[in-house]
């Protein structure tokens, strides 16, 4: 039984995770990845939306991770990308108040939500 347990382990540990991730590519002196950093970076992993998509940083000067390598054009710091199942959902480029981040996010949530409802059966009727 212990060898199965250390098995299934094993085995997911090497599956890619199926949760939701908010990519934050940023670099050195960026003077607005700084004011994010200072007005946002402290609560956004006690946050609803941080718990749901936990924040992965990436400088946008180095080698993109393999794994990322599908999201293109990323041009302007900071750029968030909110990623499921290794998929860009959408992305906030820039950062001008934690207005605009905040509102911004929960667009890109919504439209998380809309991806995942399941479409109904060809000739289904429509639900009410």
């Amino acid at each position: 039984m212990f060898r199965l347990l250390i098995a299934a382990v094993l085995l997911a540990a090497g599956l890619p995770a199926a949760a939701a991730e908010l990519v934050m590519f940023e670099a050195a002196g960026c003077p607005y990845c700084a004011r994010w950093n200072r007005e946002i970076a402290p609560i956004y992993p006690k946050t609803a939306e941080g718990r749901r998509a936990p924040l992965r940083r990436v400088d946008i000067a180095a080698a993109r991770p393999a794994d990322l390598v599908a999201i293109v054009n990323v041009v302007y710091t900071p750029t968030f990308v909110l990623v499921e199942d290794g998929q860009e959902i959408g992305r906030i480029v820039g950062y001008s108040g934690d207005e605009f981040f905040w509102s911004h996010l929960a667009d890109l949530f919504a439209r998380l939500d809309r991806a995942k409802r399941p479409r109904p059966a060809p000739g289904a009727a429509p639900a009410n």
